[in-house]
């Protein structure tokens, strides 16, 4: 074996870091996280995909609670300050020097606390951004902990066997939060009933099999056959959201609140034998690039219907995430220039972060006030009214995160590359499946002559032959199966 050095590498969780260490450096975000992974919810939360969402769970809550503990001690100063003012006033009206004094010297107290307070704040935010992106310690470890209902609904996403998807998904796809769509197809059927030849002369017999088994196989063998070093492949019942009850309380044990993400294999395994309304299970492909950086999904569902099989095909690919959540690269981290930057940003924002805490808190409340309501009208409709609630997925914080405009060259070939050798995977175990089972390769052979002429292109312009561009848009050529006609445009998206 040939000996290199080691040259440097993204860490394996380096965009779960780059998430958690910008909670602390953007309120906005870290309020999106908090109310997507920790409030109080009845829908389902999309796929990790890439991302410690416990982690990222903690480390939003923390940032959360810091700014509202900040803006509530401003909002106090504010009042304070309002007095010391009016105190003043009164006292220039009644001719009152000492009164004068003493709100004038009020004013420079609360603006001199409410400057600390604003540093402090800062201090403390990005201290922790920059541990937990630049430390050895896990991300996980660098927070406090959250409830434990919320932590261990959390950890069950690590795996999740089940997907419900919102209704508006399902007239595009039910692959909610996995990115733009590449290819969407099913496969040249397969003839499966002829038995292949046996060494000394006539026909072997047989062996029964069901899409299950085909799928197990499939799932078992993938990571080999297609050399894909940290390929997740896992069986997964995907259900339409309002359809989630009548699945029953192996996945809603409780109507009123979240799905379940883990349930039982026997409901995952009738979604490919007996498929139900708006249920069906996928065999699910993903394949996380270095550093996280790029994702690149397959979602595969074999129609095995006597005589023939063929193979349902759609594929998925997320970006690296928007510079956005990159702010901790460009702090600086110690020195005279770290001390001057935070002393320029609490003179800068200590007047509008005093100034605005009361209307700060009041939308929040107001915000909050609102869910809650939303929360409590659903709850009764469901135990009143025995309404339908749709508690699919609507998307992943990771495909919300992500920027086309961050895909560079490495990611657009690494992709296509992954892509390319999970579709040859799927051809390579199916082939070696059959040939276990003794059915004749022979039809099998012509359709893969006509599967293996499709395209995954993750690159260039949108008015060129790929099917991503400018702004992440959908263009052209997914190619087809089988030739096209002259003057034949692209495959249809």
């Amino acid at each position: 074996m040939r000996h290199v050095p080691a040259l440097p590498k993204y860490d394996k969780d380096a965009v779960t870091r780059r998430l958690c260490s910008a909670v602390h450096l953007d309120d906005e975000f870290a309020r999106l996280v908090r109310e997507e992974l920790v409030a109080d919810r009845m829908t389902a939360i999309g796929l990790p995909l890439g991302v410690n969402l416990l982690a990222l769970a903690r480390h939003g809550n923390q940032a959360v609670d810091r700014m509202d503990t900040r803006d509530a001690r401003l909002a106090w100063l504010f009042v304070g300050l309002w007095v010391s003012v009016i105190g003043a006033l009164a006292g220039i009206v009644q001719g009152a020097s000492a009164a004068v004094m003493s709100g004038a010297a009020g004013v420079l107290i609360v603006i001199g606390l409410a400057w600390w307070l604003v540093h402090r704040t800062e201090n403390q935010s990005r201290q922790v951004a920059t541990d937990v992106c630049y430390s050895a310690g896990r991300p996980l470890d660098l927070a406090p902990e959250i409830d434990q209902e919320t932590e261990a609904r959390l950890r069950e996403l690590k795996q999740p066997n089940i997907l419900p998807y919102t209704q508006s998904a399902e007239l595009s796809c039910p692959f909610v939060g996995s990115g733009k769509k590449i290819k969407e197809t099913v496969w040249q059927p397969i003839d499966v009933s002829r038995p292949a030849d046996a060494p000394g002369g006539g026909k072997l017999t047989l062996i029964p099999f069901d899409a299950v088994d085909l799928h197990t196989y499939v799932a078992k063998e993938m990571a080999n056959v297609a050399g894909l070093e940290g390929l997740r492949s896992q069986n997964r019942l995907y259900v339409l959201g309002p359809q989630v009850r009548y699945l029953g309380a192996d996945v809603l044990p409780d109507p009123l609140s979240p799905p379940l993400s883990r349930i039982p294999r026997p409901l995952v395994k009738a979604g490919l034998l007996n498929p139900g309304a708006g249920m069906r299970t996928y065999l699910s492909l993903e394949r996380v690039g270095e550093g996280g950086r790029a994702i690149v999904s397959m979602y595969l569902r074999a129609r095995l219907h006597h005589p023939s099989l063929s193979w349902e095909v759609a594929a998925y690919a997320i970006p690296p995430i928007s510079g956005r959540y990159h702010r901790a690269d460009y702090l600086p981290r110690d020195g005279f220039e770290r001390w001057w930057n935070m002393v320029r940003f609490a003179t800068s924002h200590t007047w509008p972060a005093l100034r605005g805490a009361p209307g700060r808190i009041r939308r929040r409340g107001s915000a909050f006030n609102r869910r809650a309501r939303e929360l409590e009208k659903s709850r009764k409709e469901i135990t009143k009214r025995h309404a339908l609630h749709d508690y699919g997925a609507t998307g992943s914080l990771r495909d919300r995160v992500a920027s086309w405009d961050q895909l560079g060259h490495a990611e657009r070939m690494d992709s296509q590359d992954f892509l390319h050798r999970l579709q040859q995977g799927v051809l390579i175990a199916t082939e070696r499946f059959l040939k276990d089972h003794h059915v004749d390769t022979g039809s099998f052979d012509r359709a893969q002559q006509v599967i293996t002429t499709q395209t995954y292109n993750i690159s260039g312009d949108i008015n060129g032959p790929s099917n991503f561009g400018n702004n992440g848009q959908i263009a052209a050529n997914y190619g087809q199966q089988g030739a096209q006609p002259s003057g034949a445009s692209g495959g249809t998206p």
